[in-house]
């Protein structure tokens, strides 16, 4: 791995949390990421599926997790399968882990082959009343792949079919919205790769240059500094392309006088940061790019500071739009009269500022959580307003990290420029 050896007592923590939400006599299992065929021969690079890292800390595909608190034999309580390696895929591939390694990456002591697999799981599991199966239930999936853990669920329920079944997901998503201190130093650390990549790109945006050779400069920071890349896919977005919400071609090339947008976050350890700038490509941002810039930013300060504990993303969402509304009549864009007399189930500041206010962030960069759950202490959140003129080529979001913590909202990126006199300073140093 590119990232720096973690302390396993963040996975052996996770799991005794999880083990403590099982009902009695229950199994779990819990399987790794598919490598994603391309055509060919061709494969993507691994992505490790967050439910098992977070439980597990292993990083490797073929990867089985088994949690089964209440096993005959004190040894199964806990047991990881990984990928044995051999002479030929040493030659081609490199090592994997060891039955060492995987313990001392995860703090399980109990160690098989995948291979081994059918052989250990049936006893167990005919020893257990309930299996619980792990599915991705997040809102925004598209499940039309079919992963590992899709697959063992069909072959687990055709070969265990009287068995009672329980949803592993709804736990993982309870569990995953809080971030313990260790994951929240690990996104710390991806916000630090994320403000060195910003300081990097205003050196070097200027009239002329495409938006793929910014995209370039970006990964070169990322994996400089341990990120395995981007957490998501960056928006690089110029000139008209600012009021494209998910602009990812990324092919166009800048002009003097354009706005550029980009949202980019790195990765650390499979942790994500989540940023978004603008500035003016030219290094100078005219009056009405000002105007309207000082207008999000006004409304990101005051949202900033709004989450607290008993708060929900929905009713955040709504805060937000409000304070956004008195922007918009100010900008001449919404008339305060028709704001008054709104249907509010269809805000007019919607057709500025189409998009949602926050997010859960963690291992996912739309990490797990529940928008109607109550705000806690340890959650991590995006704030990023926008406001998005198409006839004007005007798109501007200002997107930042925020950790609801004790003593209120901390700004996690909030050291990475963004007043407009500090970017047109970096901009021409």
């Amino acid at each position: 791995m590119k990232y720096l050896p973690i302390d396993n007592r963040l996975f052996i923590e996770n799991r005794k949390k999880i083990a403590a939400k099982l009902k009695p006599n229950s199994i779990a299992v819990l399987n790794s990421n598919d490598i994603i065929p391309t055509s060919a021969d061709g494969v993507r690079s691994f992505i490790q599926n967050t439910d098992i890292f977070y439980l597990s800390g292993i990083d490797q595909e073929e990867s089985i997790l088994v949690i089964f608190p209440d096993a005959g034999e004190e040894k199964h309580k806990e047991i990881l399968f990984v990928k044995e390696t051999n002479e030929k895929i040493i030659i081609w591939e490199g090592r994997k882990y060891s039955k060492e390694e995987a313990t001392a990456v995860s703090g399980i002591k109990t160690v098989y082959w995948t291979g081994e697999f059918e052989t250990i799981f049936r006893p167990l599991v005919l020893e257990a009343e309930r299996i619980y199966l792990n599915t991705n239930e997040h809102l925004r999936a598209d499940v039309t792949v079919e992963t590992r853990d899709d697959r063992f669920l069909k072959q687990c329920k055709r070969l265990y079919p009287i068995h009672k079944y329980k949803r592993l997901a709804p736990m993982m998503h309870d569990l995953r919205a809080v971030k313990s201190h260790i994951e929240i130093e690990l996104i710390k650390q991806a916000c630090r790769i994320t403000e060195n990549t910003f300081r990097r790109l205003l050196a070097f945006i200027r009239p002329g240059v495409w938006e793929f050779e910014i995209e370039a400069e970006i990964y070169h920071e990322f994996l400089a500094n341990r990120s395995r890349g981007p957490a998501y896919t960056s928006i690089i977005a110029s000139g008209p392309n600012t009021c494209i919400l998910h602009y990812i071609q990324n092919n166009r090339q800048c002009e003097d006088g354009d706005l550029l947008l980009m949202d980019f976050g790195a990765e650390y350890a499979n942790y994500a940061s989540d940023v978004t700038r603008t500035v003016p490509v030219n290094g100078k941002f005219t009056e009405r790019q000002k105007q309207v810039y000082q207008s999000v930013l006004r409304v990101q300060k005051e949202a900033i500071h709004m989450p607290k504990p008993g708060n929900t993303l929905e009713e955040y969402h709504k805060e937000v739009g409000h304070i956004m509304e008195n922007e918009l009549i100010g900008l001449g864009l919404l008339d305060s009269e028709k704001v008054k007399n709104q249907n509010q189930d269809s805000p007019l500041y919607k057709e500025y500022f189409m998009h949602g206010a926050s997010h859960h962030l963690g291992l996912d960069v739309h990490d797990l959580g529940n928008k109607y759950r109550k705000f806690e202490e340890g959650m991590v959140f995006t704030c990023e307003p926008g406001i998005y003129i198409k006839e004007e080529s005007i798109g501007i979001r200002l997107e930042n990290d925020i950790l609801l913590s004790k003593d209120g909202p901390v700004d996690l990126t909030g050291n990475i420029a963004i007043e407009t006199e500090e970017i047109e300073d970096l901009m021409n140093a």
